[in-house]
């Protein structure tokens, strides 16, 4: 283990006394922005400034398969490092992260030694009821993490570890803060996040619908904004963010009211991986049919459905799409079919419930990249003002982001590439910030 660990805990308290210091000169803030899951770790440090336009990702990594004998794959200044090493829990890997940031590869004019990491924000799930926004993080916001385990039993535990092991790694004086998925869908009115089972069970459990992907349609939607010089109350957009995991969500006068996703990830649009929208009673005869528990129910509809299930092939749209232009797959172009109706089917009933937006808006890596998708799903909406644009649309991919339909239309649609890390960095640069 490199030394540059303890020299951080060491300098933790002498970061806090300078910060307030540093912020007033206006240095930039450097801020670790962390995604711990269950057997990976996602991580970015993003230099900030305050002011729109003012981030800039100094070096990013992902580390798969802890536990074990660990790849890891880091980017920093144009260039890529991958290797393996052994790493037993999300502590190591942690350290491991850290190890490369102080190293020759990754250093950078704006960081050079772990000292210059001044804050840390973490996404969480599962934020439940309690959290209406990002919180920066102390005994009571972990015990409340807590205490929604149960409502996110895979992923909150996994949250919780990377914050404890950041905390040890550098010591409490470190600022950091949580930013939660849930967050942006708690100003759902209560007749659309209730689900119709008996109340008592809403009371006793918390079962509700809460949604997730918060922290990507409130990027979109603030991007959104700097785009069009709208103003919050001014912003109605109906937001698909597709991916491996994929939703829908309506935002009117700035927030969430409605999204496809429920209590868990499971409910609403067909994903990679997962199922989305089934009849619940499916469950009960699949079970009697396969023998199955009610565990490896939940992994069928987590793990084995979705585009993987129906084509047999794979979960990726990119591999699906070129099978089908190729060979002529017929699951393959189900599948596809699939995801394009089901989206579809969500959109019209969106357009209704939300009574009028002005722009759909595509995120993620299906929405940001496969303009047939997007074509297909924006398919003869002319009748309710949208014409798309197809060169533009085509012309639309790799990270670009803009209009992709005609000029004149009274509804318009948009690509707009999400970015969760840097509005996770954003969160925490206001909240880290010092008192006047």
């Amino acid at each position: 283990m490199l030394p540059a660990v303890p020299q951080a805990r060491r300098t933790g308290r002498f970061l806090c006394r300078l910060r307030k210091q540093m912020v007033c000169k206006g240095f930039s803030m450097n801020i670790w922005v962390v995604n711990c899951g269950s057997s990976s770790l996602k991580f970015q440090l993003i230099g900030k400034n305050a002011g729109p336009d003012a981030e800039q990702v100094l070096a990013q990594g992902v580390i798969e398969r802890i536990g074990g004998q660990a790849l890891l794959t880091f980017h920093a200044k144009g260039t890529k490092t991958k290797r393996t090493a052994p790493l037993r829990d999300v502590r190591q890997a942690l350290n491991a992260a850290l190890d490369w940031l102080v190293s020759g590869e990754a250093s950078h004019q704006d960081f050079q030694n772990l000292g210059d990491i001044h804050a840390v924000g973490h996404r969480v799930v599962h934020g439940g009821e309690k959290f209406k926004a990002s919180a920066r993080i102390d005994r009571d916001v972990v015990a409340s993490i807590e205490d929604c385990i149960d409502l996110a039993p895979l992923h909150n535990p996994a949250n919780l570890n990377g914050i404890r092991a950041v905390t040890e790694i550098f010591g409490a004086a470190l600022p950091q803060v949580a930013v939660f998925d849930t967050s942006f869908h708690l100003t759902m009115s209560e007749a659309v996040a209730m689900y119709a089972i008996p109340y008592s069970l809403y009371r006793r459990h918390r079962i509700r619908r809460y949604g997730f992907h918060g922290t990507s349609y409130r990027f979109v939607s603030q991007r959104y904004r700097e785009l069009t010089g709208k103003s919050p109350a001014d912003t109605h957009l109906i937001v698909f963010h597709l991916g491996n995991g994929c939703s829908a969500c309506v935002i009117r006068s700035g927030q969430s009211v409605d999204t496809s996703m429920g209590m868990t990830p499971v409910e609403g649009l067909m994903m990679g991986t997962r199922s989305g929208d089934i009849d619940p009673a499916l469950l009960e005869f699949i079970a009697f049919k396969e023998g199955m528990n009610l565990h490896e129910l939940i992994g069928l509809l987590n793990r084995q459905s979705g585009l993987l299930g129906i084509s047999g092939l794979t979960n990726d749209m990119r591999d699906l799409l070129e099978e089908y232009a190729e060979h002529g797959d017929r699951r393959a172009g189900l599948a596809i079919d699939m995801f394009c109706y089901r989206a579809r089917k969500y959109l019209g009933a969106y357009l209704v419930a939300a009574g009028g937006v002005d722009a759909i808006v595509f995120c993620g890596g299906i929405g940001e990249n496969a303009a047939v998708i997007r074509e297909r799903i924006l398919a003869g909406l002319e009748r309710f003002g949208l014409s798309l644009d197809a060169p533009r649309n085509q012309d639309m991919v790799g990270g670009r982001e803009g209009c992709i339909s005609q000029e004149g239309s009274s509804l318009s649609a948009w690509v707009i590439p999400t970015n969760e890390e840097i509005m996770i960095a954003r969160d925490t640069f206001e909240l880290v910030q010092p008192e006047d």
